[in-house]
């Protein structure tokens, strides 16, 4: 009803897509102090879940898929940190950015078949694959936010081969 008391009034309802998430990105603000604790909280969380999913590598049987889940899950809480520090709506736009949206679209797609690979699969190869995919994906992500940081890592390789 009030939908159409707006389109009756003469307000365009055009707009309400952007208005729910600039109202879902003002309802979630946080203080500088909370957004700082849960950026520290998640990344933390993120490296010891990889680091933990690094060390039960090694056990006979299930330490492939609990190495994939544990070191996938790392990686997400890692991803999650930055949200709290630039807020969820920034975070997403940034990450469909031109320069950064094929690394993010590789790294979600390796986070996701990962655990396909490692659960539904049941391949161990294909998993640790995707893993080191996920990781390096996920490092050239990161290096997209400093600046020339990409050009200085592709002159190394570069340097490297020849």
């Amino acid at each position: 009803m009030d939908k159409l008391k707006k389109v009756l009034s003469g307000q365009d309802g055009t707009n309400d897509d952007s208005n729910i998430l600039q109202t879902v990105n003002d309802a979630s603000t946080l203080s500088w102090g909370t957004r700082v604790k849960g950026f520290a909280i998640c990344f933390v969380l993120g490296v010891l879940c990889s680091v933990l999913g690094t060390c039960l590598l090694w056990i006979p049987g299930a330490g492939l898929a609990v190495f994939a889940v544990l070191y996938t899950g790392g990686n997400f809480a890692s991803l999650a940190s930055t949200m709290f520090l630039m807020g969820p709506l920034n975070q997403l736009k940034r990450m469909c950015e031109k320069t950064r949206a094929l690394a993010t679209a590789i790294m979600l797609t390796c986070l996701i078949l990962t655990l396909c690979a490692a659960f539904w699969w049941k391949n161990n190869g294909l998993a640790l694959l995707f893993c080191i995919l996920q990781f390096l994906a996920f490092a050239w992500y990161g290096l997209s936010y400093i600046p020339f940081a990409r050009d200085a890592v592709m002159k190394l390789f570069s340097a490297c081969l020849n």
